[in-house]
């Protein structure tokens, strides 16, 4: 038989042994692929001039996906290499040289990796689909589907992973010839009594470790910047302590508890994960540091959702909206371009009127998280908000005799209520009246209020002075980009307009769609392959186990232990073995992302943002990725290691 006809049925072997590993690696190549195909689409590029750094924050993500692969080929190419090392020596023994050997493992792991490539890149075209449509949507632009094919994004990915692969083979390539036919076939017994070796010590640092888990997530729930720091750092010693002791910790815990060492299948099962913690304690370490940064990039995507799309609601009410400063800056040139060239449905322009006193704005800058914006509470004429209202669609309101309205944003509608009290203007006392919430453009400088605006009978404020000056329109279609950069080239021309406020609802909406595609495309393309990546190493290692436990299995059988037992024993056996890495991370990403959450603005992690919602959601799509993995290893033991049979 050739080497390559040996290769071939190597790499088919190979793929069967390790389908999650394969499964794993073409994911990612269509991850790649799809993420490349946005860098090379010039329809995505064109949703807005602000996309332009799209393609730099898409490289950057993936070089950090690129090393993260780098490291699951390198691991799993080792890993191969150890477990077939006797293999590879026995070929030697029997004449093959030791660079035909480098050459057949390099060659059949190459076969692997361009097979995953291929079927990533026909994988890839769909998940393309999928993230085309999702930014589209972004945009407010229907999707509809247009098969495409990008070379380009083919020849990226087709780099990547020659980064990927060379860089692993030829490591392993150089190992194999270095090394002697002794060596190569008690190469993996080796690495085990190394890795077995225990000290005393090791009992000590398995009580410390628990103490440092305990103590950093008491600091944690905290949420205090530095005690917070202090609570991960602690986190973090424990579970590199707790991992690597483990081996030696429990055992000596239940030599001091008989008792429960003999209950039920106790003993099987702990000593079962002891031995395999043994040689694997600095991974299950990083892996469940892998697990902590998946969940706290999956809730950051959710909390950076929910700004941009608070921020996008409080701007958008308006088609086209322009704030000034000062009476100087009437903006006539600006609302003379919009009537000019600009379709426009309706529009209104009004003033914002300073208050008698700052009475509710005090009392909200002390009760609330609230970052006032001017020294007093700010006034609107009803005749000015009954047009606004009518311009927006909204249901009419009446100003009862002797009453004022207060529009707010909703989250403040308690504490407005709170301190709401008469106002007295010109010897006439207004005694409060209804509250109104819905969205009308109160979020920072120079529009409707902050937060808050107080709607007087249009003679009540007449005397007072004149806060800033608004333009509102409607416009019959979609402000375009040109005609919005027209209206920034008149602002900027006039030394004049430098600060005054102008939105337009298409702006805005491409402003926060595109640092949407920027910031939480990124992160949840790192999860997933960080996730595949974690549980794909505790995977591997499981199924690499199948002989042992098959035998273990038997003499269990014949020992007397029915068939019920052996599988409770190894379904137990199995959850605690994924348990392990995972638990840990919930104690240091929860407390975290509560306090991200109390760190936006107000209102944002309101209705369907909640935080119990991100914190579930983030758990939900976290486990339901990792529960793949956990049901295709249990299946597979489950056939191959149980006895079959009476």
């Amino acid at each position: 038989m050739t080497l390559s006809k040996l290769s071939l049925r190597n790499a088919k072997r190979q793929t069967g042994d390790y389908l999650v590993y394969f499964v794993t690696v073409t994911i990612t190549a269509a991850l790649l692929y799809a993420c490349n195909g946005l860098i090379f689409s010039p329809e995505i590029l064109k949703l807005s001039t602000l996309m332009k750094s799209l393609p730099v924050t898409i490289v950057l993500a993936s070089i950090v996906v690129v090393c993260i692969m780098g490291w699951l080929v390198q691991y799993t190419t080792g890993f191969m290499f150890t477990k077939r090392s006797r293999e590879f020596g026995t070929y030697i023994l029997i004449g093959l040289e030791n660079r035909q050997v480098a050459w057949l493992f390099f060659l059949e792991n190459l076969i692997v990796g361009a097979f995953a490539l291929l079927f990533g890149i026909l994988l890839g075209n769909l998940v393309f689909q999928a993230l085309r449509a999702i930014l589209l949507a972004l945009f407010g632009i229907p999707y509809t589907f247009a098969f495409t094919f990008s070379f380009r994004a083919v020849a990226l990915t087709l780099f990547y992973f020659v980064l990927i692969y060379l860089s692993a083979q030829l490591r392993s390539r150089r190992r194999i010839r270095s090394m002697k036919i002794y060596d190569l076939i008690y190469f993996d017994r080796l690495n085990e009594n190394a890795a077995l070796a225990k000290s005393g010590r090791r009992k000590k640092i398995f009580s410390a470790s628990i103490v440092f888990g305990v103590a950093g997530t008491l600091l944690l729930l905290t949420r205090s910047l530095p005690t917070g720091i202090l609570g991960a750092a602690c986190i973090i010693v424990f579970l590199y302590g707790f991992f690597l002791s483990f081996s030696s910790g429990v055992p000596a815990w239940f030599d001091r508890r008989p008792g429960r060492k003999y209950q039920g299948q106790t003993l099987l099962i702990f000593r079962t994960l002891s031995a395999k913690l043994n040689t694997m304690g600095i991974m299950m370490a990083t892996i469940a540091l892998l697990f902590t940064a998946v969940l706290i990039s999956q809730g950051t995507g959710l909390i950076f959702g929910a700004i941009f799309e608070s921020r996008q609601t409080a701007e958008t009410c308006f088609d086209i909206f322009i704030g000034t400063e000062t009476p100087a800056q009437d903006g006539s040139d600006l609302i003379s371009y919009i009537e000019s060239s600009i379709p426009v449905t309706a529009a209104h322009s009004y003033s914002i009127y300073q208050g008698t006193n700052a009475r509710i704005t005090d009392y909200l800058n002390e009760n609330t998280d609230y970052y006032p914006c001017y020294s007093y509470d700010t006034w609107m004429k009803f005749s000015d908000y009954a047009a606004l209202r009518s311009m927006l669609g909204y249901p009419d309101v009446t100003l009862e005799p002797g009453e004022y309205l207060i529009h707010c944003v909703p989250w403040q509608k308690n504490a407005v209520t709170a301190c709401a009290q008469p106002v007295t203007v010109d010897g006439a006392t207004l005694q409060p009246g209804s509250i109104h919430t819905e969205t009308l453009n109160q979020r920072l400088w120079n529009v409707n209020g902050t937060d808050f605006i107080l709607i007087l009978p249009d003679e009540a404020v007449l005397s007072r002075p004149v806060s800033h000056n608004l333009y509102a329109a409607m416009t019959k279609e979609p402000v375009s980009e040109e005609q919005y950069a027209a209206l920034c080239r008149i602002r900027d021309e006039r030394e004049l307009y430098r600060h005054i406020t102008l939105y337009t609802a298409p702006q805005v909406q491409a402003e926060y769609a595109s640092s949407t595609a920027m910031l939480v495309l990124p992160l949840y393309y790192l999860a997933l392959v960080l996730i595949m990546t974690a549980a794909t190493i505790l995977t591997i290692q499981q199924l690499s186990e199948t002989d042992r436990y098959r035998r273990q299995f038997l003499l269990l059988k014949k020992l007397g232990m029915d068939r019920q037992e052996m599988h409770r024993a190894l379904r137990l056996q199995f959850t605690i073995y994924y348990a392990m890495p995972a638990i840990p991370p919930l104690f240091v990403s929860i407390p975290f992302l509560l306090s991200l959450c109390n760190a936006t603005d107000p209102g944002v992690t309101e209705g369907f943002y909640r935080p119990f919602n991100i914190i579930c959601l983030t758990l939900a799509l976290f486990f339901m990725i990792y529960a793949v993995y956990i049901v295709m290893a249990y299946r597979s033991l489950k056939r191959n290691v149980l006895p079959t049979g009476p």
